[in-house]
């Protein structure tokens, strides 16, 4: 396995014929592996990093790209009622049976749902932050500064980027511990491909760099993530 460069390997989760029940399972444990290996925890320190100090009575909205489960939404949801925050969420996929999923969950905010490529998204009013976790590795280096500048644009405070770090020690540690504990293929499959398909350090700063525009944060974080800020 070579590290120097980005995977052009497929996952599974990418393909648009994956049964309901599978998907499911998959989304089940994409969110344990989130809460457990410090996903949620980083999505919620960049919302406190981009939110404003005092946010005062309009609610602030907040929009992820490639929402999967929704499960990082249901944690600022939850996030937010211990601060006394009001929120509007608005979660955007392409599956419909992920935008399904994610609505039984028990939400105390209002949130959104919508069914689209991010591109083809349509705010009435663009959100405050937006951002998306574990997203951008499923795209080519080529589709990256387009969807930085997009996040920008579409962005009132600014957006932020969880992503995975591009290590051996990250590929080789998920793939035992989805191998020995993971009851879904697609877990088993695309966990290490997706850390075989991340970043290093060099990959952002070039995506920024040619997008034009300047992270005001791209910082390291344990399991292996990236931490990506941009600031407006």
């Amino acid at each position: 396995m070579n590290f120097q460069r980005r995977s052009l390997q497929k996952e599974i989760l990418d393909e648009t014929n994956i049964p309901p029940s599978d998907l499911r399972q998959n989304l089940a444990e994409l969110d344990f592996i989130n809460r457990y290996l410090g996903g949620h925890q980083l999505t919620l320190d960049s919302i406190e990093r981009l939110m404003p100090k005092t946010p005062g009575n309009n609610p602030v909205e907040i929009c992820e790209m490639g929402c999967g489960g929704g499960g990082n939404l249901q944690v600022i949801d939850q996030w937010a009622r211990s601060k006394g925050i009001n929120v509007v969420l608005t979660g955007i996929d392409l599956k419909a049976d992920c935008l399904s999923y994610a609505q039984e969950k028990n939400w105390y905010h209002p949130t959104r749902w919508i069914r689209a490529d991010f591109k083809d998204a349509h705010f009435h009013i663009k959100p405050d932050i937006l951002f998306s976790s574990l997203f951008c590795h499923h795209f080519p280096d080529e589709e990256i500064p387009p969807m930085l500048q997009w996040m920008n644009d579409q962005s009132k405070m600014g957006f932020f980027i969880n992503d995975l770090h591009r290590h051996p020690l990250a590929y080789y540690s998920i793939k035992w511990l989805s191998k020995a504990f993971s009851k879904s293929y697609l877990v088993r499959n695309d966990a290490p491909l997706s850390v075989a398909r991340s970043f290093h350090r060099t990959d952002w700063e070039n995506y920024f760099r040619d997008s034009g525009l300047l992270a005001s944060r791209i910082a390291w974080k344990w399991a292996f993530r990236w931490q990506i800020i941009h600031t407006k």
